[in-house]
């Protein structure tokens, strides 16, 4: 049987396990200031969802969480936004049902290694008004359905959309570069245009379903300040050129990957 692109793409990207030098969790200082730095968006999305309803039970989910110290800070920074509006209201906290999805090969064990003295200090901290937290992983690829109809009352994804379903077809002419280059053929640009508004009209398709009525959503990826893709250096091209010295036969696998 025949092993599609989508598997091949869900199968291989996953970030590096543990807490030790080389993974992911020890080198995401980006992705945690990505999240700081959008604390103001995150205040005014909770507090414009708790304006139309106060549920007993808000339930969200972070759409490729990935692992390590920033999965447990997106939860504390949502927490906490509803805590402090429930506590200038003099309201009883809700409850929190919080949903962690990433891909299959995602270090789960290691972030629910974390969540018992995670949720520990969120009591000390809160005391009486803290109203209880469940977290679950929910693995597998957020361009499929992953949860029952209208069940969701805030969406979130931080630095994770840019990545695609699969590699772009038509790419193979892409010679000794693995993304888009200044080198690259124009078909490669289009190709990976294309492949994202696939992939994003998909995400959202799919988010449509699973979102309650007056639901609320938060997204965060990577971006670039030129319209014209080949103008903008990317980086890439110096991991390619690094395989190329290193082998003398070398097949290289294309990032799925897209700035809007």
């Amino acid at each position: 049987m025949e092993v599609g692109k989508e598997t091949i793409v869900a199968n291989a990207l996953c970030m590096n396990e543990g807490d030790k030098d080389i993974s992911y969790a020890d080198n995401s200082l980006l992705q945690k200031t990505v999240i700081l730095n959008t604390r103001r968006v995150l205040e005014d999305t909770i507090k414009d969802l708790l304006t139309n309803v106060l549920p007993n039970c808000i339930k969200v989910a972070d759409f490729g969480c990935s692992s390590g110290p920033n999965t447990l800070l997106t939860i504390s920074e949502i927490v906490d936004v509803v805590h402090e509006i429930c506590r200038q209201a003099q309201l009883k906290s809700p409850e929190f049902q919080v949903f962690l999805n990433d891909l299959p090969g995602n270090d789960f064990n290691a972030i629910f290694r974390s969540v018992p003295a995670f949720l520990d200090k969120l009591k000390r901290e809160k005391g009486d008004f803290f109203g209880h937290c469940s977290i679950s992983g929910v693995p597998g690829s957020f361009y499929g359905r992953l949860f029952p109809s209208r069940s969701l009352h805030l969406i979130y994804s931080s630095y994770s959309v840019h990545w695609l379903s699969k590699v772009p077809d038509g790419v193979e002419n892409n010679k000794w570069n693995i993304y888009m280059a200044k080198s690259s053929p124009p078909n490669v640009f289009k190709a990976y245009a294309k492949q994202f508004q696939e992939d994003f009209s998909l995400f959202l398709r799919m988010r449509s379903e699973e979102i309650k009525p007056r639901g609320h959503m938060i997204l965060t990826y990577k971006g670039r300040s030129n319209q014209d893709p080949s103008a903008e250096f990317y980086g890439w091209e110096f991991l390619a050129k690094s395989l190329s010295d290193l082998v003398t036969e070398v097949i290289f696998f294309p990032f799925p990957t897209y700035n809007l």
